[in-house]
């Protein structure tokens, strides 16, 4: 392998720093008050959820994010067969709940899910500009942060963490 295919694979892995996420969370959080959206999921083309916000106690977070990348690859080679290189945003509508997706960046899809308390339209609007903010925190992330630097006694606590885990003294 070569310098330019490690540089690809990555530019094609999703990396987040604490501080992403906390950003990620905080653009959630508002997204969820401003849309009155249930919850909201961000999940990577793969399945993989990155993190989450609102209420997900009663949703099967593994399932659900594998699912929506599944459905998001299928729509994607639709819109392929019509022209199109992919559909940005999928809409699923139930009659008690709806899942509205957006497509973030190359690599990651806004999933919300949401009921009756709010409207499509709510959802769509709110979703959009959230998109816009975590496009912008998407373009930064990944790049290590000063105080996030591995410390010397990383090992240790490290270690210690793993101890308290598995029961170890």
């Amino acid at each position: 392998m070569d310098m330019r295919d490690d540089d690809r694979l990555r530019q094609d892995r999703l990396v987040f720093y604490k501080t992403d996420i906390e950003k990620i969370d905080r653009i959630l959080t508002e997204f969820l008050k401003l849309s009155q959206a249930r919850c909201a999921l961000l999940v990577d083309k793969e399945g993989h959820l990155v993190t989450r916000a609102g209420l997900t106690e009663a949703v099967d977070l593994d399932t659900i994010s594998a699912l929506v990348a599944g459905a998001f690859a299928a729509t994607k080679e639709m819109a392929k067969h019509l022209g199109e290189e992919e559909f940005s945003v999928l809409f699923h509508q139930g009659k008690k709940d709806s899942i509205h997706l957006t497509l973030i960046g190359e690599r990651t899809l806004l999933t919300v899910i949401f009921d009756e308390r709010t409207t499509i339209g709510m959802v769509r609007l709110y979703a959009n500009e959230a998109a816009k903010k975590l496009g912008k925190v998407f373009a930064q992330a990944g790049r290590t942060p000063d105080d996030e630097e591995l410390t010397e006694d990383f090992g240790e606590v490290a270690g210690d963490a793993l101890d308290q885990l598995f029961g170890e003294d």
